[in-house]
């Protein structure tokens, strides 16, 4: 009987007990008088037993025992049905050529309490390590899988400047009494947790969701309630992925940016949000199609409906209102195609887009918001590579163009007050150096900068925003150590500069130490 490699030292002391019994009993090596004919116990049929239950339960949880599991109970059941041919009367099995070559002269007879020990020695192991699993197993009500993910991270953060946001800034805000500020303080809130439910097989389709959430949705109304984040919904997606096909319904980032500057100082807002990174998380329909080219070339089609969002603030707390795009009774629409090849052993990526908006403002203003984009991924060298993207748009305030404004007005929206659809273009460009496995570094700069005419005059924002701010512009510099997967720790400066129509540019300045552990 030949012992496959890579079986666990378990398996391999039973088929050695196994052998030495049956080649005992081929050359009449002598037993005790008293001892009982060597058949199995109940105890070790029930041990067995035991085992094979063990490893059915296993095969659900334990992915990487899967192929142990089916070769012992393989061997397990073919040494039971030699010991019983070895012992039946009358025929005497033939010796293997194996069983010859591992038979060694005179030795001693093992007992069966011996080997009943050495089997709940191994029963011990394994039910270790299924208790190992189970702490770690997330139960769901169905009988499919559920993976829990996310990152727990601390953020300690030092401001120069005003800033409409300390732990994660997107603007610099003017001082209109000429004193700097400077600020110190901490933050978890950008911790994140998501799920990931891997569902039934449906028309072929592999069925999967993923839910994302974290602590920026605000502060509680209490004393330091900015210590107590409000859980936020970012991402929440089922899909449904055939080999070279992709349906995906729910709220995700807009596929037509798919990237953003590496930076875990902002992941509450991707890193240079209104500040040429259109960006946001926004529920809708899409099909993604994969091609495959000669010479490992590929291209990715992209097309899709999305929630036409605006980028205006909620009328209420509780109960929802349109906002202008959704007012239009039709979808936001929107498409990208995607060229990649291998480069240095990493993806080389071109990408372009479209996006269209057809939006009904009060007092039944039509306008026409669109934005053409454009992606890049390129490896410069083996551990370089340079990421960016760019943008030319009307009316995208909900992506974050235009520093996140859509239209302006002439004065409070009333029949005669004119409406202002905003011209922007911007985006933004990073360079990545991988010095080692576990080190990196990245620098990055980004500009937003809604057209100049568009904006004097008008002197209202429907949105978050002012409507004075001319331009934002941001940059940044980061290292990125992670001494094992699961662990990291980074250090970023931030700069920060926006031009305001009434008060020049003011700047601010971030410095930010960062902790995270993965899981």
């Amino acid at each position: 009987m030949k012992h496959k490699n890579g079986l666990p030292g378990r398996i391999r002391r039973f088929g050695f007990i196994g052998l030495f019994l049956l080649t005992g009993s081929v050359f009449g090596w002598p037993q005790a008088a008293d001892a009982p004919p060597l058949q199995p116990s109940d105890a070790m049929t029930s041990a067995v037993r035991e085992l094979q239950e063990e490893v059915r339960e296993l095969r659900t949880a334990v992915v990487e025992l899967r192929s142990e599991a089916g070769q012992y109970r393989a061997e397990t059941e073919q040494l039971r049905r030699e010991l019983q041919a070895a012992h039946a009367p009358g025929t005497p099995p033939e010796p293997s050529a194996d069983t010859t070559m591992s038979a060694v002269p005179n030795p001693p007879a093992a007992p069966l309490e011996d080997r009943v020990a050495s089997l709940e020695e191994s029963t011990q192991l394994l039910n270790s390590k299924v208790d190992d699993q189970y702490q770690t197993k997330i139960e769901a009500a169905s009988k499919y899988r559920i993976r829990l993910s996310g990152i727990m991270l601390f953020n300690l953060f030092a401001n120069r400047g005003n800033i409409d946001n300390q732990d994660f800034p997107t603007w610099a805000i003017p001082s209109f009494t000429g004193r700097t500020s400077q600020t110190l303080g901490a933050s978890l809130r950008q911790s994140e947790i998501g799920l990931e439910v891997f569902g039934p097989r449906l028309a072929g389709a592999k069925t999967t969701g993923d839910l994302q959430a974290d602590f920026s949705g605000g502060f509680a109304d209490t004393p330091d309630g900015v210590n107590f984040g409000l859980v936020r919904l970012r991402i929440a997606t089922l899909r449904m992925d055939w080999s070279n096909t992709s349906l995906v319904a729910g709220q995700d980032n807009a596929f037509v940016s798919p990237l953003s500057p590496t930076s875990f100082a902002s992941l509450a807002v991707p890193a240079f949000g209104y500040a040429g990174n259109l960006w946001g998380w926004i529920p809708q329909v899409r099909v993604e199609h994969r091609i495959d080219l000669s010479n490992g070339q590929k291209i990715l089609l992209q097309g899709g409906i999305l929630d036409n969002v605006t980028g205006e603030l909620p009328a209420a707390s509780f109960q929802r209102s349109t906002q202008a795009g959704e007012n239009s009774g039709q979808p936001a629409y929107a498409a990208r195609v995607a060229w990649t090849r291998n480069l240095f052993g990493m993806p080389l990526t071109f990408g372009a887009a479209g996006y269209y908006s057809r939006q009904t403002w009060v007092f039944n203003n039509h306008v026409d918001g669109w934005a053409g984009m454009t992606d890049w991924s390129i490896p410069l060298a083996r551990r370089i590579t340079l990421t960016g993207e760019f943008y030319r748009g009307r009316a995208v305030g909900a992506l974050g163009g235009g520093v996140g404004r859509s239209v302006l007005f002439t004065g409070d929206p009333n029949p005669y007050a004119h409406l202002q659809p905003l011209n922007s273009v911007g985006g933004w460009s990073q360079i990545k150096v991988r010095a080692t496995s576990k080190l990196e570094f990245n620098g990055a700069f980004g500009v937003d900068n809604p057209f100049a005419g568009d904006v004097r005059g008008y002197p209202i924002s429907p949105g978050y925003f002012p409507a004075a701010l001319l331009q934002n512009r941001s940059a940044l510099a980061n290292v990125i150590y992670r001494p094992r997967s699961d662990l990291l720790f980074s250090g970023e400066y931030r700069h920060l500069r926006t031009f305001d129509l009434d008060a020049g540019s003011p700047t601010a300045e971030q410095v930010n130490l960062m902790m995270g552990i993965l899981f």
